[in-house]
């Protein structure tokens, strides 16, 4: 096993669990290599402190499990079992304390487990997952960074295509044609396309407004590869743009460049948040920056940390993050320029490399 089961196993010993009962796709795939999407049925990994865990899965994914998994001690169930019937024996009798993913089993699902059970007491299993998770090893960041290059060379063919006349929809189609055409899984959230004032919209969903010249076209986009997710944000000129829009952008961009100078172990979040909000507030637009600056990024495209200002929890090598500061004036312009970044031992490296100087695209 590697050095994840042995962290695994200590946090375990720490905090009196005897054993633990994993059923997140995603923290199946991070211990065991194996990736499965059971959809309703049954997935879990059991871990023991004192015995070699057992990986049970539906028995339609029986093959693919064997050649995938680092597991090697696999059970399977059908459709007609009862897979709590089929966890049973895999765990020791008389549990003193199962923990067990609180984000992901449901009511009805732990009420099944207990039922069929006799562990004394449950506890959470996700803040070990999550200090686990948190700082990326050397194999991961290069699955971060295949991820990445994939979604950049996406976004540099896909901008080649936009003119004018095309609708928000329309490019966000040409991008996850493209996404599939480059080898992404999927991606790895709604693709955001959203022109001129509508750019303004912080969450805003792309629709059947037309792409015009004179404005600001904002790119919010990632995808899965290999399991690893990436998130950029670029925001374009559709030919010469008004001052005002300059401005905002010229504001972002060092928000975010500012942001980015600050990470380095022993900092905390809420400073890297404060580092750009006050670049924002100082050129006066501080009430149009409405969000945090960033958050973790991993296997989920969402994940801890969360990059706000109370966040005062510290910056630890290995830790990988957004950062990306927006401002959105409503019924003007918005602008939000988002890259990937790493701590390392001495600073921080950025993954991302798409050209961040406003550029102009649609001639």
């Amino acid at each position: 096993m590697n050095e994840s089961w042995n962290r695994l196993r200590t946090a375990m010993e720490q905090e009196g669990h005897d054993a633990l009962l994993i059923t997140d796709p995603k923290h199946v795939y991070y211990l065991t290599s194996f990736a499965c999407d059971p959809h309703e049925r049954f997935l879990g990994l059991v871990i023991q402190r004192d015995a070699e865990p057992t990986l049970i899965v539906p028995a339609l994914d029986a093959d693919k499990a064997a050649s995938a998994s680092s597991v090697k001690n696999i059970v399977t169930h059908t459709d007609t079992d009862n897979p709590y019937d089929v966890l049973k024996p895999c765990l020791p009798a008389g549990l003193n304390q199962l923990a067990f993913e609180k984000n992901h089993i449901s009511v009805a699902r732990f009420e099944a487990l207990a039922a069929a059970l006799d562990a004394k007491r449950y506890a959470d299993a996700g803040p070990i997952l999550q200090e686990l998770r948190v700082i990326k090893s050397p194999e991961e960041v290069e699955r971060l960074l295949e991820a990445i290059r994939v979604i950049e060379d996406v976004l540099m063919e896909g901008v080649s295509r936009v003119r004018p006349g095309m609708t928000e929809l329309d490019v966000v189609a040409e991008l996850e044609y493209l996404m599939k055409k480059k080898g992404a899984e999927r991606p790895s959230f709604d693709t955001m396309v959203l022109a001129g004032e509508r750019a303004a919209l912080p969450h805003g969903v792309p629709g059947n407004r037309v792409i015009r010249e004179g404005e600001l076209l904002l790119f919010d986009l990632g995808v899965y590869v290999n399991g690893y997710a990436s998130d950029i944000t670029r925001t374009f000129a559709v030919g010469e743009v008004s001052e005002e829009s300059r401005r905002i952008y010229d504001t972002v961009l060092a928000a975010n460049e500012a942001a980015i100078a600050a990470v380095k172990p022993g900092v905390t979040f809420g400073s890297l948040d404060r580092t750009a909000r006050q670049v924002i507030e100082d050129r006066g637009y501080g009430a149009y920056f409405t969000h945090r600056l960033g958050h973790g990024l991993g296997l989920d495209v969402h994940e801890y940390p969360s990059v706000h200002g109370r966040n005062e929890d510290v910056l630890k090598p290995g830790m990988v993050f957004t950062i990306e500061p927006g401002v959105y004036v409503p019924n003007v312009a918005g602008v939000r320029i988002e890259d990937d970044v790493i701590v390392t031992e001495d600073g921080v490296r950025v993954l991302t490399s798409y050209p961040k100087e406003l550029t102009v695209i649609g001639g």
